[in-house]
C-alpha cells in the first residue's frame, strides 16, 4: 500500500475539487446519477443482509462495497463534493467561483436523486411483483425505516430536528473521511481498505446520509408507508443535507486544508542564553 503524506493528498483534494467545478453539466449529472444508483443498490443489499441474517454488523461490514465501486469508477456523491469543491474556491484556483461550487452541488444533488429514485422504483417493483402484492420482508423493513426516521424525529420536535442534523454531521464526517482516505494510497487494495473503515462506522452507527435517504424514503412512499413527502423533506432530507454539508466541510475539508495547505508559520525556538561561568 503506497502511502501519500497528508501534504500530498490534501493537494489532490484541491485538484479534485477544481476538476468537479469545471466539469461539464452532462458529465456531472451522469456521474452523479450513477453514484446515486450504485449507493442505493448497496443500501438495498445491506438491508437484505440484515433481514436475512438478523445481524446488522454484517450488513454494515458489506455496505461499503457500493461506496468503493462508485469511487473507483469516478462517480460523484453530494457528500463528497460538499467537501472537495469549496477547497478549490478557497484556494483561488482559476475559474473556481462560489457560483461554480453551488452549480456543482445543485447538479450532483439532482443526479444523485434521479439515480437513487430509479433504484427505489426497481426495488419497490421487485419486492411487490410489480405492485400486485404486499412487499416482501425486505420491502416491509425499508418502509418501516422511512416511518421511524421521519415521524420518529418529528415526535421529539426541536430536539428531534437537532438530533437529525447532528446525525447528518456525524455521517459526513465519516463519509468524507472515506473519500479523503482513498487518496492516501496509489494502489487499489490500499484505497479500498482505507475508505472501507469510516464507511463501516457511519452505516453501523445509523447516521443520516442524504443520498442513501434519497433511496430509502421514496422507496417507503412507493410501498405505502405511513408518512408523507412533506414529512420526508422537512423531517429528514433537508436537515440531513445541511448536516452533511456542515459536518464534512468543518470536520474534514477545512481542517485538512488549513493545517496542510494553508499552514501557519512554524514556531520559532529561540536559542537559550549561554550560562555565565564564574571567573
Amino acid at each position: 500500500m503506497s502511502y501519500l503524506a497528508p501534504s500530498e493528498f490534501v493537494t489532490k483534494m484541491v485538484d479534485a475539487g477544481e476538476s468537479k467545478i469545471l466539469m461539464s453539466t452532462r458529465d456531472t449529472v451522469i456521474r452523479a446519477y450513477m453514484a446515486g444508483a450504485i449507493l442505493a443498490l448497496a443500501a438495498w443489499f445491506a438491508v437484505t443482509i440484515n433481514v436475512n441474517t438478523g445481524q446488522p454488523l454484517i450488513g454494515a461490514l458489506l455496505f461499503p462495497v457500493g461506496f468503493t465501486m462508485l469511487y473507483l469508477l469516478g462517480f460523484d456523491l453530494l457528500t463528497g463534493v460538499f467537501v472537495l469543491a469549496p477547497l478549490a474556491w478557497l484556494d483561488k484556483r482559476p475559474g473556481c467561483t462560489l457560483g461554480g461550487v453551488l452549480r456543482n452541488w445543485g447538479l450532483v444533488f439532482l443526479g444523485n436523486f434521479a439515480g437513487a429514485l430509479t433504484v427505489a422504483f426497481l426495488m419497490a417493483f421487485v419486492t411487490t411483483f410489480g405492485f400486485t402484492q404486499d412487499p416482501d420482508k425486505v420491502g416491509t423493513v425499508i418502509g418501516n425505516i422511512g416511518e421511524g426516521r421521519t415521524l420518529g424525529y418529528a415526535a421529539h420536535g426541536a430536539a428531534g430536528m437537532a438530533t437529525l442534523f447532528f446525525r447528518g454531521m456525524l455521517c459526513n464526517w465519516m463519509v468524507s473521511t472515506g473519500v479523503v482516505m482513498a487518496m492516501i494510497s496509489t494502489t487499489v487494495p490500499g484505497k479500498v481498505i482505507a475508505m472501507w473503515m469510516p464507511i463501516l462506522v457511519f452505516f453501523y452507527m445509523v447516521f443520516e446520509h442524504s443520498v442513501v435517504n434519497m433511496f430509502l424514503f421514496p422507496s417507503g412512499l412507493m410501498l405505502h408507508a405511513k408518512f408523507s413527502i412533506l414529512d420526508y423533506l422537512v423531517w429528514n432530507e433537508i436537515p440531513t443535507v445541511l448536516g452533511n454539508l456542515v459536518g464534512g466541510l468543518a470536520f474534514t475539508g477545512l481542517t485538512l486544508y488549513t493545517t496542510h495547505v494553508r499552514t501557519a508559520a512554524k514556531r520559532r525556538i529561540e536559542a537559550a542564553p549561554m550560562p555565565r561561568v564564574a571567573a
